[in-house]
């Protein structure tokens, strides 16, 4: 019974943190989503940052998307991205698997009190080391921006409309739901 009650809440403890990050700012107690900071009039730095569900993809949208509700936001018509960077920080985790849970755990059948080394976790190869190890990625999109007045300059790719791209990253960014 303890077994199924403590999985049940594993599940659910997993299943909550499975979601990616929504579009929205970072907090205090929230560390995930966008944080800006102006540096001149017309200079941002924005950052966002993803939860390890979020893939590098939406994390370097919701940067752009950002940078363009920042440049109408302040009344500009394009931005340029004058630098810009995606970092991957990576953990690993690893749990025994629960596969060999009871079969010669303390206090179950003759083996574990006349042999207690036999016990899981001392090292005795497969199956006494069945491991299970996870890799989680969690992203981070850093820009500066530039933001200007007038008709964005065909001839550079660093610059972006900032209507346009409203408009068509728009469909792409999931934000949070209304409390």
């Amino acid at each position: 019974m303890f077994r199924t009650v403590i999985a049940a809440g594993l599940a659910l403890f997993l299943a909550a943190c499975a979601t990616s990050t929504p579009y929205g700012p970072a907090t205090g107690d929230n560390p995930y989503g966008f944080s800006d900071q102006r540096i001149e009039n017309n200079r941002f730095r924005i950052v966002f940052r993803g939860n390890s569900a979020t893939t590098r993809e939406t994390v370097e949208t919701y940067l752009l998307y950002r940078a363009a509700e920042l440049t109408v936001q302040n009344g500009f018509d394009y931005f340029v991205v004058t630098e810009q960077d995606t970092e991957a920080n990576k953990r690993y985790s690893s749990s025994p698997n629960p596969a060999f849970y009871g079969r010669y755990g303390y206090g179950y059948g003759p083996y574990c009190c006349a042999f207690p080394y036999y016990a899981y976790g001392w090292g005795w190869g497969s199956p006494y080391n069945d491991y299970t190890t996870r890799e989680y990625t969690r992203y981070t999109a850093i820009a500066f921006v530039t933001m200007h007045k007038g008709e964005k300059p065909a001839d550079d790719p660093q610059a972006f409309d900032a209507k346009s791209v409203i408009d068509n990253l728009g469909g792409y960014v999931v934000s949070e739901p209304a409390s």
